[in-house]
């Protein structure tokens, strides 16, 4: 993600506070852990659904910058800027699900198997979206993005009611999505941690989460164009409002669902990320209330997301290979110290909570360094 204007703080601030507590949900210390922090069995909302959409609207956020720059490269320029960038974050999340790449067996080093690593993930999901909604807001008109995002969310509601199970169309095993995802790309290429293939980022789900991007993506559009105004939060807060009363309305018989990523899912998301990006404007540019500096405790976050996202998701594993007492460090640590301090649920949040801050640190010592990490 490229870094936003300095103008535009309230934008940085919400990418570093979605990629904070994106690390914090990703790594308890534990299975236990308070409601708020873990995501819906199935159908239904939490606050932890709302991280990776907010990350997709943050990165439409982000184009809104960048896409302007486009306007006055050729076509095959713009292409290849816009592939390149695709092609590097999928196959990053890739050889993220790949990685350590190496296991033991028998005593012997070997290679471990492509043929039963994950192909799809978070990032490639990232690099899909942005591919499509660059695509989309390079080449086409406004009303026509507005249409082409419409008919994505219809058509995917429509795809899961006729060509998945009858008898449970919107089911895990029993939606379009899953029977797709298991043709394309076989089940040992999937998701398992449901116990079952089950791929939450597959090929079809996907279309839906294109426009989480396009709606981050005029989103910031419009920031740009009206400023730090009032009347801008005021219609910001009116447009999420709006998608919030759609979501409820369509969640009756379409019903909220991230491993879906229904099409009522993608109003609730992006009808809360308008109002919460409206409070940041009010508070950060209107208002300026910046007590003890709180906004720059985000900003190591949200100047490199992307890399302080991959370092939260790699440093993990590196550190379970560190045996003590025949536990991985990361869980030695949990059980020693944070569940013996505060056992249960508060113990595994103090853990998520510090592994946070051990990953703010590296975000920290770049931003200090004036290194900025972009694909």
């Amino acid at each position: 993600m490229t870094e936003a204007s300095p103008r535009f703080l309230s934008l940085d601030v919400f990418r570093g506070m979605t990629i904070c507590f994106m690390i914090i949900v990703n790594n308890p210390g534990s299975s236990v852990s308070f409601w708020p922090l873990n995501h819906a069995p199935w159908n239904g909302f939490t606050p932890t659904d709302l991280v990776f959409p907010s990350f997709l609207f943050a990165v439409g956020n982000a184009m809104s910058f960048t896409m302007k720059k486009y306007q006055q490269l050729g076509n095959a320029a713009v292409l290849a800027k816009i592939f390149k960038r695709t092609l590097l974050i999928f196959l990053i999340g890739y050889l993220m699900y790949w990685f350590p790449f190496f296991a033991v067996h028998d005593g012997h080093w070997a290679l471990k198997p492509i043929g039963h690593t994950r192909i799809v993930g978070v990032l490639q999901r990232i690099a899909l979206c942005y591919c499509f909604a660059s695509l989309m807001v390079h080449y086409l008109s406004k009303n026509a993005v507005y249409i082409l995002s419409g008919i994505f969310l219809l058509g995917y509601w429509i795809i899961l009611l006729t060509m998945g199970d009858h008898s449970d169309p919107l089911g895990m095993l029993t939606n379009a999505g899953t029977y797709l995802d298991k043709w394309v790309l076989g089940d040992a290429h999937m998701y398992h941690g449901e116990g079952v293939a089950f791929e939450p980022e597959g090929l079809l789900s996907t279309i839906p989460a294109i426009v989480n991007v396009i709606i981050g993506y005029y989103a910031g559009k419009f920031i740009q164009e009206k400023g730090k105004t009032y009347e801008a939060i005021s219609k910001l807060i009116l447009t999420g409002c709006l998608f919030i009363f759609i979501a409820i309305c369509w969640d009756a018989v379409f019903p909220m669902n991230k491993k879906l990523w229904s099409s009522s899912f993608v109003f609730i998301t992006t009808g809360i990320d308008l109002v919460v990006i409206s409070f940041l404007i009010y508070v950060v540019e209107i208002k300026k209330w910046n007590y003890a500096n709180w906004t720059a405790f985000f900003m190591p976050f949200g100047k490199n997301p992307l890399f302080v996202y991959l370092v939260s998701e790699v440093l993990l594993t590196i550190l379970a290979w560190i045996a003590i007492g025949g536990m991985g460090l990361p869980e030695w640590v949990n059980r020693s110290f944070y569940q013996v301090i505060a056992p249960g649920k508060v113990g595994s949040l103090l853990f998520a909570v510090s592994f946070m801050l051990v990953c703010w640190l590296v975000g920290y010592i770049l931003d200090k360094r004036k290194i900025y990490i972009r694909v």
